[in-house]
């Protein structure tokens, strides 16, 4: 593989974009790949792949460079000539790349790589947090799997064609895809494309929505002319397989504190063909307390750590802080008490997360059950979904229902 020196640039730029300036992954990636339109798919890969792969392993390619956060412009070169040594990609006569020591990276690279905490390139924090909360056995299988590269999952969109049909006009666009089993509406796609420049997806065929994530939206048990409340709705992606799921009868309530969130969500739902969804933002407590005991079922897609979803979203590893996950325990807590008020005797609720903690996960159930606020409802069932067992994101979910 030969390396060109503008594609080699928009990765330098990148990760110093995101090592210093907190720059989110997926936005420097979208910047790098508006450089310069004349790159081919092949170059956009290159770009975009590279660009992960470093920020994936960066404490082990930093412990190998021997440098430090914030990077001088010669450490980024030098954590790109590692990933050059360690990928066997020649690395070429520039002054930006100084006389590289290939056999000494390749042995640090043998030696670091029986250390649980360098192999899997992740802060001293979160490996202990996880052998704490998940067992030293289940933690290293688990963030082995989250290290792997995401793979690109849609979900059909069933009001508008079938799996089936979606497949074929995929495969008139030259993308091939394949069903996944256990996964009503899924399609995997059998190489890397970008999918959201195909008529498929100008005409709602389908959204691109992680295996695991899919699984939510049926958990909640809805029918076709329900009131559904979706609380944590963001973008919608789990708004729009709940109305699919309901034929596009009865109601939906979608809700988040970010109202820029929920336009976007309008946007998805109009090509989609969506039409039973009504967007509030919690802007007041008077928003929830004007839905008190009117929903068949509430989703709560509770805000959380992130880590079942680090496979799509590496940096996330660098941008997450103890404090954070303390407080975020707290809200979710807060959420589940607050938001399952609006469920009506007889009717439903999913707490869903894309954590694979359990502090985060049964034990905030557990917490509300036990709870005056929680003394209303049975638990009915949960499910863990780990990485290293399902292949796709990390996710937890459980049912319950109101008295």
């Amino acid at each position: 593989m030969r390396l060109h020196r503008n594609l080699t640039y928009a990765v330098i730029d990148s990760l110093r974009d995101i090592f210093n300036e907190g720059v989110y992954a997926d936005k420097a990636v979208e910047t790098a790949l508006r450089r310069d339109k004349r790159w081919g798919a092949r170059d956009r890969k290159f770009v975009a792949e590279t660009i992960y792969d470093i920020v994936r392993w960066q404490r082990l390619y930093a412990e190998i460079a021997n440098v430090k956060v914030p990077y001088a412009r010669p450490d980024l070169w030098r954590l790109f000539s590692v990933w050059c040594v360690l990928r066997g990609i020649q690395l070429p006569d520039w002054n930006q790349i100084e006389p590289t020591p290939t056999r000494r990276i390749k042995g640090k690279f043998d030696e670091l790589s029986k250390i649980r905490k360098f192999r899997e390139s992740i802060p001293d924090w979160i490996d202990e947090l996880g052998v704490k909360e998940l067992g030293e056995e289940i933690w290293t299988k688990e963030i082995a799997a989250l290290n792997k590269q995401a793979e690109v999952i849609l979900r059909t969109n069933t009001l508008n064609t079938t799996k089936e049909n979606l497949q074929k006009q995929l495969a008139s666009e030259g993308i091939e895809t394949e069903p996944i089993k256990g996964y009503a509406d899924a399609l995997k796609l059998v190489e890397r494309a970008n999918v959201f420049k195909t008529e498929a997806f100008k005409k709602g065929l389908f959204e691109v929505q992680d295996a695991s994530s899919q699984l939510v939206a049926a958990y909640l048990d809805v029918e076709p002319g329900m009131k559904v409340i979706d609380t944590c709705a963001g973008a919608g992606g789990k708004t729009l397989h709940l109305a699919a799921l309901m034929e596009n009868k009865g109601q939906i309530v979608a809700m988040d504190i970010y109202e820029s969130k929920l336009k976007k969500l309008k946007v998805r739902a109009r090509r989609d063909g969506v039409h039973n969804v009504d967007t509030r933002v919690i802007d007041s407590t008077k928003v929830i307390k004007k839905l008190h005991d009117k929903a068949d079922r509430v989703l709560i897609d509770a805000p959380c750590s992130g880590l079942g979803v680090i496979r799509r979203n590496p940096d996330s590893k660098w941008k997450l802080q103890p404090e954070f996950l303390d407080n975020i325990r707290d809200v979710q807590q807060e959420v589940l008490q607050n938001y399952s008020k609006m469920v009506k005797p007889g009717g439903k609720l999913v707490y869903a997360t894309c954590s694979v903690l359990p502090s985060e996960n049964q034990q905030q159930v557990e917490f509300f059950l036990a709870s005056d606020g929680g003394k209303d409802f049975k638990f009915v069932k949960d499910e863990k979904i780990l990485s290293h067992q399902s292949g796709y994101d990390g996710f937890y979910m459980a049912l319950l229902e109101r008295k």
